[in-house]
């Protein structure tokens, strides 16, 4: 990778603000898979990433954000300036702040939507004066410092949440919070329970009505939803996991390995040991 400097400062381990500098184009063919929830605010820059196996472009300012055990690779790149901002969920819980935040779904753990959010000149200003404060705080370390490090973070996610909602087609207000519990509760549940009458008792809707209610609003059928999450972790364990495909299988809930087997090959257009020999 093409970088002139690095600072990084780091809190306990739990939190850490990078501040990158690049002096010509990049280009990084291995991925990685994210450990920690992280944010990438790049400046000036355009290229082309992987994220969770497609491949998105940007072109100008952007910030995106990943959630642990995404895929992340870097096509081409050219910046100037980038920051990394990482946390752990002991330092700042994602589902407990979210009532407040709204950032569950909107900006982490939302694997199916671009993942890009574009600020206007003016949102740059506000992005990079909490940036400025962070970096500051972080050198003061003074009392209450972990507070005051998570009010920074926290204004940056509420900041990039209504940048985001800002720039973003407006979805029906009462299709909102159906799809997100249901995603929710994937998120949770996918290795296990594969069937969609589950999810719709706990929501307490019937399958029918929770299909019509994703056909009206433009959404992805529930269980093709469903099967998506299954074969994009899938596709994780392949690459990262050091399990054989029958361990894998059982992992996500499958009893038979070969109707697993089947089951990917099917989606994907490949069997899974010809999809992890391809990479």
């Amino acid at each position: 990778m093409a970088i002139q400097d690095i600072h990084t400062h780091e809190f306990k381990g739990i939190f850490s603000l990078q501040e990158v500098v690049f002096d010509k184009a990049c280009v990084v063919h291995e991925s990685e898979q994210i450990e920690d929830y992280s944010i990438f605010y790049i400046k000036e820059g355009k290229g082309s990433y992987q994220i969770d196996f497609k491949s998105y472009s940007f072109d100008g300012n952007v910030l995106f954000f990943l959630s642990p055990g995404q895929v992340f690779s870097v096509d081409t790149e050219k910046i100037k300036k980038a920051y990394r901002i990482r946390f752990v969920r002991d330092f700042y819980c994602i589902q407990t702040h979210d009532k407040e935040v709204s950032c569950n779904g909107v900006l982490f753990n939302n694997v199916y939507e671009t993942p890009f959010v574009h600020p206007n000149l003016s949102e740059l200003s506000k992005l990079d004066h909490i940036i400025t404060e962070l970096s500051e705080e972080f050198k003061l370390g003074e009392t209450a410092q972990y507070d005051m490090l998570q009010s920074y973070l926290k204004q940056f996610i509420v900041l990039s949440v209504r940048i985001k909602k800002g720039t973003k087609p407006v979805v029906a207000e009462k299709s909102t919070p159906l799809f997100k519990d249901f995603s929710t509760l994937v998120d949770v549940h996918f290795k296990k329970q594969h069937a969609i009458g589950f999810y719709a008792d706990r929501l307490g809707v019937s399958p029918k009505s929770l299909s019509k209610h994703f056909l009206r609003v433009g959404l992805l059928k529930p269980s093709e939803y469903l099967k998506n999450r299954i074969i994009l972790e899938a596709k994780r364990k392949l690459l990262y996991a050091d399990s054989s495909i029958k361990n894998i299988a059982y992992d996500l809930g499958f009893n038979d390995p070969a109707y697993f087997t089947r089951f990917f090959t099917k989606a994907s257009g490949q069997s899974p040991k010809k999809y992890k020999a391809s990479f």
